[in-house]
Protein backbone atom coordinates (compact mmCIF):
# COMPACT_ATOMS: atom_id res chain seq x y z
CA UNK A 1 0.00 0.00 0.00
CA UNK A 2 1.40 3.62 -0.88
CA UNK A 3 1.70 6.00 1.98
CA UNK A 4 0.26 9.33 1.50
CA UNK A 5 2.52 11.52 -0.23
CA UNK A 6 4.30 9.05 -1.81
CA UNK A 7 3.84 8.72 -5.54
CA UNK A 8 3.44 4.62 -6.21
CA UNK A 9 5.56 3.01 -8.53
CA UNK A 10 5.44 0.00 -10.84
CA UNK A 11 6.52 -3.22 -8.56
CA UNK A 12 6.99 -5.22 -11.15
CA UNK A 13 10.39 -3.14 -13.24
CA UNK A 14 13.64 -2.90 -10.81
CA UNK A 15 14.61 0.04 -9.07
CA UNK A 16 18.24 0.76 -8.80
CA UNK A 17 19.38 3.22 -5.67
CA UNK A 18 19.43 6.42 -6.38
CA UNK A 19 17.48 6.09 -9.77
CA UNK A 20 13.72 6.43 -9.80
CA UNK A 21 11.22 4.70 -11.93
CA UNK A 22 11.18 4.52 -15.36
CA UNK A 23 7.04 4.54 -15.43
CA UNK A 24 5.67 6.18 -12.35
CA UNK A 25 2.33 6.45 -12.06
CA UNK A 26 0.66 9.47 -11.71
CA UNK A 27 0.16 10.68 -7.92
CA UNK A 28 -3.44 9.78 -6.72
CA UNK A 29 -3.44 13.41 -5.17
CA UNK A 30 -7.69 12.95 -5.60
CA UNK A 31 -7.72 10.48 -2.83
CA UNK A 32 -6.05 11.96 -0.07
CA UNK A 33 -6.99 15.30 0.49
CA UNK A 34 -8.51 15.02 4.40
CA UNK A 35 -11.67 16.37 5.58
CA UNK A 36 -10.71 19.15 8.59
CA UNK A 37 -11.23 17.14 11.47
CA UNK A 38 -11.60 13.51 10.39
CA UNK A 39 -8.26 11.99 9.74
CA UNK A 40 -8.47 8.68 7.28
CA UNK A 41 -11.34 10.13 5.56
CA UNK A 42 -10.72 12.21 2.31
CA UNK A 43 -13.36 14.40 0.69
CA UNK A 44 -14.76 11.60 -1.16
CA UNK A 45 -14.80 8.86 0.66
CA UNK A 46 -11.63 6.26 2.16
CA UNK A 47 -8.72 5.80 0.23
CA UNK A 48 -7.89 3.63 -1.64
CA UNK A 49 -6.95 2.78 -5.12
CA UNK A 50 -10.66 1.21 -5.66
CA UNK A 51 -12.46 4.41 -5.49
CA UNK A 52 -13.30 6.17 -8.55
CA UNK A 53 -12.10 10.11 -9.25
CA UNK A 54 -15.32 12.16 -8.24
CA UNK A 55 -17.51 13.24 -11.12
CA UNK A 56 -17.05 17.24 -10.37
CA UNK A 57 -14.18 19.40 -8.83
CA UNK A 58 -14.62 20.13 -5.12
CA UNK A 59 -16.80 23.19 -4.34
CA UNK A 60 -14.72 26.57 -3.09
CA UNK A 61 -14.44 28.38 -0.24
CA UNK A 62 -17.92 29.48 0.90
CA UNK A 63 -19.03 32.90 0.72
CA UNK A 64 -17.59 34.99 3.09
CA UNK A 65 -19.46 38.09 4.69
CA UNK A 66 -17.00 40.98 5.76
CA UNK A 67 -18.57 42.57 9.03
CA UNK A 68 -16.53 45.68 8.05
CA UNK A 69 -17.95 46.14 5.06
CA UNK A 70 -21.73 44.17 5.42
CA UNK A 71 -20.52 42.88 1.37
CA UNK A 72 -19.26 39.62 0.66
CA UNK A 73 -16.57 38.56 -1.35
CA UNK A 74 -15.27 35.29 -2.90
CA UNK A 75 -12.57 32.88 -2.36
CA UNK A 76 -11.70 34.28 1.17
CA UNK A 77 -12.69 31.25 3.45
CA UNK A 78 -14.02 32.08 6.94
CA UNK A 79 -15.05 29.94 9.84
CA UNK A 80 -18.31 28.67 9.30
CA UNK A 81 -20.92 30.51 12.05
CA UNK A 82 -22.14 28.91 14.62
CA UNK A 83 -24.83 26.18 14.56
CA UNK A 84 -28.40 27.10 16.07
CA UNK A 85 -27.57 25.09 18.82
CA UNK A 86 -24.33 26.32 20.05
CA UNK A 87 -23.87 28.59 22.83
CA UNK A 88 -21.92 30.92 21.27
CA UNK A 89 -24.72 31.47 18.72
CA UNK A 90 -27.26 31.46 21.27
CA UNK A 91 -25.61 34.22 23.47
CA UNK A 92 -24.92 36.40 20.51
CA UNK A 93 -29.07 35.99 19.95
CA UNK A 94 -29.85 36.17 23.66
CA UNK A 95 -27.90 39.36 24.29
CA UNK A 96 -29.07 41.17 20.98
CA UNK A 97 -32.40 42.48 22.97
CA UNK A 98 -29.70 43.63 25.61
CA UNK A 99 -27.86 45.92 23.05
CA UNK A 100 -30.83 47.50 22.14
CA UNK A 101 -32.54 48.15 25.59
CA UNK A 102 -29.22 49.37 26.35
CA UNK A 103 -29.37 51.72 22.91
CA UNK A 104 -32.54 53.22 23.80
CA UNK A 105 -31.29 53.98 27.54
CA UNK A 106 -28.74 55.44 26.15
CA UNK A 107 -30.35 57.82 23.84
CA UNK A 108 -32.95 58.75 26.20
CA UNK A 109 -30.35 59.40 28.84
CA UNK A 110 -28.37 62.04 26.62
CA UNK A 111 -31.10 63.81 25.41
CA UNK A 112 -32.05 64.36 29.18
CA UNK A 113 -28.43 65.43 29.63
CA UNK A 114 -28.94 67.57 26.52
CA UNK A 115 -31.68 69.66 28.04
CA UNK A 116 -29.61 70.12 31.42
CA UNK A 117 -26.27 71.15 30.31
CA UNK A 118 -25.32 74.44 29.11
CA UNK A 119 -24.51 78.00 29.92
CA UNK A 120 -27.54 77.72 32.47
CA UNK A 121 -27.73 74.52 34.16
CA UNK A 122 -31.21 73.61 34.81
CA UNK A 123 -31.99 70.55 37.20
CA UNK A 124 -32.70 66.74 36.38
CA UNK A 125 -35.77 66.84 38.43
CA UNK A 126 -37.17 70.51 36.48
CA UNK A 127 -36.34 69.21 33.04
CA UNK A 128 -38.54 65.88 33.68
CA UNK A 129 -41.01 67.87 35.40
CA UNK A 130 -41.52 69.91 31.87
CA UNK A 131 -41.02 66.75 29.50
CA UNK A 132 -44.45 65.25 31.03
CA UNK A 133 -46.14 68.80 31.17
CA UNK A 134 -45.66 69.87 34.50
CA UNK A 135 -44.95 73.30 35.80
CA UNK A 136 -41.27 74.14 36.45
CA UNK A 137 -39.83 76.49 39.28
CA UNK A 138 -38.41 79.29 36.82
CA UNK A 139 -39.89 81.07 33.75
CA UNK A 140 -36.49 81.40 32.22
CA UNK A 141 -35.98 77.55 32.48
CA UNK A 142 -39.01 77.08 30.73
CA UNK A 143 -38.27 79.68 27.89
CA UNK A 144 -34.68 78.07 27.55
CA UNK A 145 -36.00 74.37 27.10
CA UNK A 146 -39.06 75.39 24.80
CA UNK A 147 -36.88 77.77 22.74
CA UNK A 148 -33.74 76.18 22.38
CA UNK A 149 -32.71 72.93 23.74
CA UNK A 150 -35.39 70.66 22.92
CA UNK A 151 -35.39 71.67 19.00
CA UNK A 152 -31.57 71.11 19.41
CA UNK A 153 -32.30 67.68 20.73
CA UNK A 154 -34.40 66.79 18.08
CA UNK A 155 -32.54 68.05 15.57
CA UNK A 156 -29.74 66.11 16.46
CA UNK A 157 -31.87 62.76 17.18
CA UNK A 158 -33.54 62.92 13.74
CA UNK A 159 -29.97 64.07 12.37
CA UNK A 160 -27.89 61.12 13.45
CA UNK A 161 -30.41 58.68 12.99
CA UNK A 162 -30.92 59.91 9.12
CA UNK A 163 -27.15 59.95 8.61
CA UNK A 164 -26.34 56.01 10.10
CA UNK A 165 -28.96 54.58 8.02
CA UNK A 166 -27.77 56.76 4.76
CA UNK A 167 -24.18 55.33 5.47
CA UNK A 168 -25.37 51.61 6.00
CA UNK A 169 -26.92 51.59 2.72
CA UNK A 170 -24.29 53.10 0.90
CA UNK A 171 -21.71 50.74 2.53
CA UNK A 172 -23.97 47.92 1.45
CA UNK A 173 -25.18 49.16 -2.01
CA UNK A 174 -21.42 49.69 -3.34
CA UNK A 175 -19.39 46.99 -1.00
CA UNK A 176 -16.97 49.07 0.36
CA UNK A 177 -16.14 50.20 4.02
CA UNK A 178 -15.73 53.75 4.24
CA UNK A 179 -18.72 54.57 2.17
CA UNK A 180 -20.88 57.76 3.33
CA UNK A 181 -22.46 60.74 2.17
CA UNK A 182 -19.71 62.63 3.13
CA UNK A 183 -16.75 60.35 1.57
CA UNK A 184 -18.61 59.98 -1.39
CA UNK A 185 -19.53 63.86 -1.84
CA UNK A 186 -23.41 63.75 -0.96
CA UNK A 187 -22.49 66.37 1.82
CA UNK A 188 -20.49 68.30 -0.95
CA UNK A 189 -23.31 68.55 -2.94
CA UNK A 190 -25.90 69.56 -0.99
CA UNK A 191 -23.38 72.76 0.00
CA UNK A 192 -22.77 73.70 -3.65
CA UNK A 193 -26.90 73.65 -4.09
CA UNK A 194 -27.65 75.46 -1.02
CA UNK A 195 -24.60 78.00 -1.89
CA UNK A 196 -25.77 78.51 -5.14
CA UNK A 197 -29.80 79.26 -3.72
CA UNK A 198 -28.01 81.78 -1.62
CA UNK A 199 -26.31 83.57 -4.56
CA UNK A 200 -29.06 83.76 -6.40
CA UNK A 201 -31.00 84.91 -3.22
CA UNK A 202 -28.58 87.75 -3.36
CA UNK A 203 -29.19 88.65 -6.88
CA UNK A 204 -32.81 88.55 -6.18
CA UNK A 205 -32.64 91.03 -3.52
CA UNK A 206 -33.33 90.32 0.36
CA UNK A 207 -36.56 92.45 0.63
CA UNK A 208 -37.75 89.59 -1.68
CA UNK A 209 -36.63 86.81 0.18
CA UNK A 210 -37.89 88.03 2.87
CA UNK A 211 -41.30 88.08 1.50
CA UNK A 212 -41.21 84.82 0.94
CA UNK A 213 -39.50 82.98 3.36
CA UNK A 214 -41.10 79.95 3.15
CA UNK A 215 -40.52 79.60 -0.17
CA UNK A 216 -36.84 80.51 0.06
CA UNK A 217 -36.32 78.09 2.83
CA UNK A 218 -38.16 75.33 0.10
CA UNK A 219 -35.61 76.16 -2.06
CA UNK A 220 -32.56 75.63 0.01
CA UNK A 221 -33.96 72.12 0.70
CA UNK A 222 -34.52 71.57 -3.31
CA UNK A 223 -31.50 73.36 -3.98
CA UNK A 224 -29.48 70.41 -1.38
CA UNK A 225 -31.52 67.56 -3.04
CA UNK A 226 -30.37 68.73 -6.45
CA UNK A 227 -26.88 68.74 -5.28
CA UNK A 228 -26.78 65.72 -3.74
CA UNK A 229 -28.35 63.97 -6.33
CA UNK A 230 -26.20 64.97 -9.07
CA UNK A 231 -22.96 63.51 -6.73
CA UNK A 232 -24.68 60.09 -6.72
CA UNK A 233 -25.47 60.42 -10.19
CA UNK A 234 -21.94 60.42 -11.20
CA UNK A 235 -20.67 58.29 -8.59
CA UNK A 236 -23.78 54.99 -8.92
CA UNK A 237 -22.41 55.34 -12.99
CA UNK A 238 -18.91 54.68 -12.51
CA UNK A 239 -19.29 52.40 -8.89
CA UNK A 240 -19.41 49.15 -11.29
CA UNK A 241 -16.10 49.84 -13.23
CA UNK A 242 -13.44 51.31 -10.52
CA UNK A 243 -12.31 49.36 -7.57
CA UNK A 244 -13.12 50.16 -3.60
CA UNK A 245 -9.99 52.73 -3.46
CA UNK A 246 -10.97 54.00 -6.43
CA UNK A 247 -14.73 54.75 -5.69
CA UNK A 248 -13.34 56.68 -2.58
CA UNK A 249 -10.44 58.61 -4.17
CA UNK A 250 -13.36 59.66 -6.80
CA UNK A 251 -16.11 60.57 -4.23
CA UNK A 252 -13.15 62.59 -2.11
CA UNK A 253 -11.92 65.06 -6.05
CA UNK A 254 -15.76 65.25 -6.34
CA UNK A 255 -16.60 66.36 -3.07
CA UNK A 256 -13.03 68.55 -3.20
CA UNK A 257 -14.83 70.28 -6.40
CA UNK A 258 -17.73 71.26 -5.59
CA UNK A 259 -16.41 73.00 -1.92
CA UNK A 260 -13.95 74.93 -4.34
CA UNK A 261 -17.35 75.80 -6.58
CA UNK A 262 -19.01 76.91 -3.78
CA UNK A 263 -16.21 79.65 -2.77
CA UNK A 264 -16.62 80.82 -6.59
CA UNK A 265 -20.46 81.41 -6.65
CA UNK A 266 -20.12 82.67 -2.70
CA UNK A 267 -18.39 85.68 -4.46
CA UNK A 268 -21.96 86.50 -5.70
CA UNK A 269 -23.17 87.07 -2.07
CA UNK A 270 -23.85 90.16 -0.34
CA UNK A 271 -21.25 90.26 2.96
CA UNK A 272 -23.85 89.54 5.53
CA UNK A 273 -25.22 86.72 3.72
CA UNK A 274 -21.82 85.14 3.43
CA UNK A 275 -20.94 85.22 6.93
CA UNK A 276 -24.49 83.59 7.42
CA UNK A 277 -23.15 80.95 4.63
CA UNK A 278 -19.66 80.44 6.87
CA UNK A 279 -21.11 79.64 9.94
CA UNK A 280 -24.27 77.61 8.64
CA UNK A 281 -20.84 75.44 6.51
CA UNK A 282 -19.38 74.60 9.98
CA UNK A 283 -22.19 72.13 11.39
CA UNK A 284 -24.63 72.04 13.99
CA UNK A 285 -27.77 70.95 15.37
CA UNK A 286 -28.61 74.51 17.13
CA UNK A 287 -29.82 76.60 14.30
CA UNK A 288 -33.03 74.57 13.59
CA UNK A 289 -35.88 75.37 15.25
CA UNK A 290 -40.10 74.78 15.83
CA UNK A 291 -40.74 76.71 12.82
CA UNK A 292 -38.40 74.35 10.37
CA UNK A 293 -39.54 70.78 11.45
CA UNK A 294 -42.84 71.06 8.90
CA UNK A 295 -40.08 70.75 6.39
CA UNK A 296 -37.58 68.75 8.04
CA UNK A 297 -39.58 66.05 10.17
CA UNK A 298 -41.21 64.78 6.94
CA UNK A 299 -38.43 64.19 4.76
CA UNK A 300 -36.09 62.50 7.18
CA UNK A 301 -39.39 60.05 8.24
CA UNK A 302 -40.05 58.97 4.60
CA UNK A 303 -36.20 58.38 4.57
CA UNK A 304 -36.14 55.88 7.50
CA UNK A 305 -39.21 54.56 6.55
CA UNK A 306 -37.46 53.54 3.41
CA UNK A 307 -34.49 52.38 4.98
CA UNK A 308 -36.38 49.61 7.07
CA UNK A 309 -38.49 48.82 3.82
CA UNK A 310 -35.50 47.64 1.71
CA UNK A 311 -33.37 45.39 4.77
CA UNK A 312 -34.91 42.74 2.64
CA UNK A 313 -32.99 43.56 -0.75
CA UNK A 314 -30.03 44.72 1.12
CA UNK A 315 -29.79 41.17 2.39
CA UNK A 316 -29.79 39.70 -0.60
CA UNK A 317 -26.88 42.65 -2.12
CA UNK A 318 -24.45 41.23 0.40
CA UNK A 319 -24.22 37.79 -1.55
CA UNK A 320 -23.44 39.85 -5.05
CA UNK A 321 -26.07 41.68 -7.46
CA UNK A 322 -25.65 38.21 -9.79
CA UNK A 323 -26.88 35.66 -6.88
CA UNK A 324 -29.42 38.38 -5.70
CA UNK A 325 -30.88 37.94 -9.05
CA UNK A 326 -31.16 34.71 -9.21
CA UNK A 327 -33.07 34.57 -5.77
CA UNK A 328 -35.82 36.82 -7.73
CA UNK A 329 -34.52 40.04 -6.65
CA UNK A 330 -35.23 43.34 -9.25
CA UNK A 331 -31.21 44.70 -8.65
CA UNK A 332 -31.94 47.67 -10.78
CA UNK A 333 -35.01 48.31 -8.36
CA UNK A 334 -33.25 47.57 -5.13
CA UNK A 335 -30.00 49.75 -6.31
CA UNK A 336 -32.06 52.41 -7.06
CA UNK A 337 -34.63 52.81 -4.11
CA UNK A 338 -31.10 52.79 -1.59
CA UNK A 339 -29.67 55.42 -3.62
CA UNK A 340 -32.64 57.72 -3.60
CA UNK A 341 -33.29 56.58 0.10
CA UNK A 342 -29.14 57.93 0.50
CA UNK A 343 -30.15 61.49 -0.82
CA UNK A 344 -33.31 61.87 0.79
CA UNK A 345 -31.79 61.02 4.30
CA UNK A 346 -28.48 63.62 3.61
CA UNK A 347 -29.96 66.03 1.71
CA UNK A 348 -32.17 67.39 4.24
CA UNK A 349 -29.88 67.28 6.89
CA UNK A 350 -27.37 69.09 5.16
CA UNK A 351 -29.73 71.69 4.14
CA UNK A 352 -30.61 72.54 7.67
CA UNK A 353 -27.23 71.75 9.45
CA UNK A 354 -24.90 71.98 7.69
CA UNK A 355 -22.36 69.40 6.51
CA UNK A 356 -22.18 66.73 9.31
CA UNK A 357 -19.04 64.57 8.83
CA UNK A 358 -17.78 61.00 9.76
CA UNK A 359 -21.45 60.04 11.10
CA UNK A 360 -22.51 58.35 8.35
CA UNK A 361 -19.45 56.84 8.16
CA UNK A 362 -19.00 55.38 11.40
CA UNK A 363 -21.97 54.13 12.81
CA UNK A 364 -22.73 50.98 10.63
CA UNK A 365 -19.49 50.19 11.98
CA UNK A 366 -20.53 50.87 15.55
CA UNK A 367 -23.62 48.74 15.25
CA UNK A 368 -21.98 45.72 13.45
CA UNK A 369 -19.40 45.89 16.33
CA UNK A 370 -22.01 45.81 18.55
CA UNK A 371 -24.56 43.41 17.80
CA UNK A 372 -22.13 40.98 15.82
CA UNK A 373 -24.15 40.62 12.62
CA UNK A 374 -24.16 41.83 9.15
CA UNK A 375 -27.84 41.18 8.99
CA UNK A 376 -29.90 44.82 7.94
CA UNK A 377 -33.37 43.65 9.94
CA UNK A 378 -31.09 44.12 12.80
CA UNK A 379 -28.78 46.73 11.74
CA UNK A 380 -30.42 49.20 10.49
CA UNK A 381 -32.77 50.02 13.23
CA UNK A 382 -29.36 49.52 15.51
CA UNK A 383 -27.31 51.87 13.08
CA UNK A 384 -30.92 54.92 13.41
CA UNK A 385 -30.41 54.32 17.54
CA UNK A 386 -26.60 54.70 17.20
CA UNK A 387 -26.77 57.22 15.29
CA UNK A 388 -28.84 59.29 17.17
CA UNK A 389 -26.41 58.85 20.36
CA UNK A 390 -23.58 59.69 18.38
CA UNK A 391 -25.18 62.69 17.68
CA UNK A 392 -26.74 63.47 20.98
CA UNK A 393 -23.57 62.68 22.59
CA UNK A 394 -21.32 65.16 20.18
CA UNK A 395 -23.98 68.38 20.67
CA UNK A 396 -23.68 67.19 24.56
CA UNK A 397 -19.77 67.97 24.36
CA UNK A 398 -19.77 71.18 21.83
CA UNK A 399 -22.75 72.44 25.01
CA UNK A 400 -20.72 71.77 27.91
CA UNK A 401 -20.31 75.55 29.36
CA UNK A 402 -16.38 76.26 27.63
CA UNK A 403 -15.38 79.11 29.12
CA UNK A 404 -13.10 80.45 26.51
CA UNK A 405 -13.33 78.36 23.27
CA UNK A 406 -16.44 77.43 21.68
CA UNK A 407 -16.11 73.83 19.38
CA UNK A 408 -17.12 73.03 16.58
CA UNK A 409 -19.70 70.16 15.98
CA UNK A 410 -17.56 68.56 13.38
CA UNK A 411 -13.91 68.74 15.40
CA UNK A 412 -15.73 66.31 17.94
CA UNK A 413 -16.95 64.35 14.98
CA UNK A 414 -13.58 64.11 13.62
CA UNK A 415 -11.94 63.00 17.26
CA UNK A 416 -14.71 60.20 17.61
CA UNK A 417 -14.90 58.69 13.76
CA UNK A 418 -11.20 59.60 12.97
CA UNK A 419 -9.97 56.25 15.17
CA UNK A 420 -13.02 54.55 13.69
CA UNK A 421 -12.08 54.65 10.58
CA UNK A 422 -8.23 54.03 11.20
CA UNK A 423 -9.42 50.86 12.68
CA UNK A 424 -11.41 50.32 9.68
CA UNK A 425 -8.86 50.37 7.17
CA UNK A 426 -6.69 48.58 9.51
CA UNK A 427 -8.99 45.75 9.50
CA UNK A 428 -9.99 45.45 6.45
CA UNK A 429 -7.38 43.01 4.40
CA UNK A 430 -8.66 44.35 0.74
CA UNK A 431 -8.07 47.91 1.85
CA UNK A 432 -4.90 47.54 3.18
CA UNK A 433 -3.31 45.12 0.70
CA UNK A 434 -4.69 47.52 -2.11
CA UNK A 435 -2.87 50.39 -0.10
CA UNK A 436 0.35 48.92 0.16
Amino acid sequence: MALAGIPRTDPGLPRRQGVSSPCPRPPRTWGRRLVRGRPGRSDFGPRGPDRAPPPHPAPGPPLRVDRASGAGTMNQPTEAPAPPGAPGADLRTTLRPVAFLLLVGGVAGVFVLELMIGSVPIPPDQVVRYLVGAQVEEAAWRTILFELRIPRAITALIAGAALGAAGLQLQTLFRNPLAGPWALGLTAGAQLGVAVVVAAGAVVGSELLSRLAFLSEIGIVVGAFIGAGGVMAVIASVARRVSTITLLVLGLMLGFLAQGMVSVVLHFTTETQGRVFASWNDGSFAGVYWDHFPVLLPLVAVGLVGALLIVKPLNALLLGERYAGTLGLSVERARLSALAGAVILAAPVTAYCGPVLFVGMIVPHMARGLLNTSDHRILMPAAMLMGSLLGLSADLVVHLPWERHVLHLNAVNALIGAPVVIGVVLRNRQMRSMAV
